[in-house]
């Protein structure tokens, strides 16, 4: 196997680990999900592949090396990220008011927009620094500077799409019937927890050096 087919093994065992890897975007996508139904975590979902998308786009136009030399702006958005955490755990405390809307399997359905729905996904995923440092190492140390720009293009394509499959079967698995059936009697309890967990990212990221 040459080293071409090897690097690209290995570029996709990257990819695959770091989507699947919980973190705020899980969060925000379970929320979502479980309290405002199956097409919000969609919406979430594709909300968050956008989000990719501008971290890829922006490395492979190389103003990666540009970003990552400006030590103030990587710190604004560390910034920015952790509190709009802070504001999406606080949210999940203070919960907005409850709609005229239910969906098919909530009975008390409290309403939100897909648009913020899907604003929700996209800036929790534009403004996590751990995700520009993550696509900067990813396309200047892992893929080779000499890749034809055709080749990252198909990469950046593959990674939002890898994104926005993946979360968007995680939506459908939490909103299947048998799930919500589970999670039903604790919804507001899990809520509660994915709140605080939010809560306590948003503070690590603010707090980290």
């Amino acid at each position: 196997m040459n080293l071409f087919y090897t690097n690209m093994i290995l570029v996709g065992t990257i990819i695959m680990l770091a989507v699947i890897s919980p973190g705020p975007d899980f969060a925000v996508i379970v929320r979502n999900s479980l309290t405002y139904g199956r097409k919000t975590g969609f919406a979430t979902a594709l909300g968050i592949a956008a989000g990719v998308t501008i971290h890829t786009t922006y490395t492979i136009l190389g103003l990666s090396y540009f970003i990552s030399r400006y030590v103030w702006f990587l710190e604004a958005v560390r910034f920015a990220g952790a509190f709009y955490l802070i504001y999406l755990g606080a949210s999940a405390f203070f919960p907005a008011k409850k709609g005229a809307e239910h969906n098919e399997y909530f009975s008390a359905e409290k309403s939100v927009t897909l648009w913020k729905a899907f604003k929700n996904g996209f800036l929790c995923n534009v403004m996590n620094p751990k995700t520009i440092l993550f696509f900067t190492a990813l396309f200047t140390q892992v893929i080779s500077p000499d890749t034809q720009g055709a080749i990252k293009v198909s990469i950046g394509v593959l990674i939002s799409l890898t994104h926005l499959f993946w979360f968007s079967f995680v939506v459908w698995i939490l909103t299947d019937s048998r799930t919500v059936k589970i999670f039903e009697r604790w919804q507001k309890y899990l809520e509660k927890f994915v709140g605080f967990f939010l809560l306590a990212l948003g503070a690590r990221l603010a707090l980290s050096d």
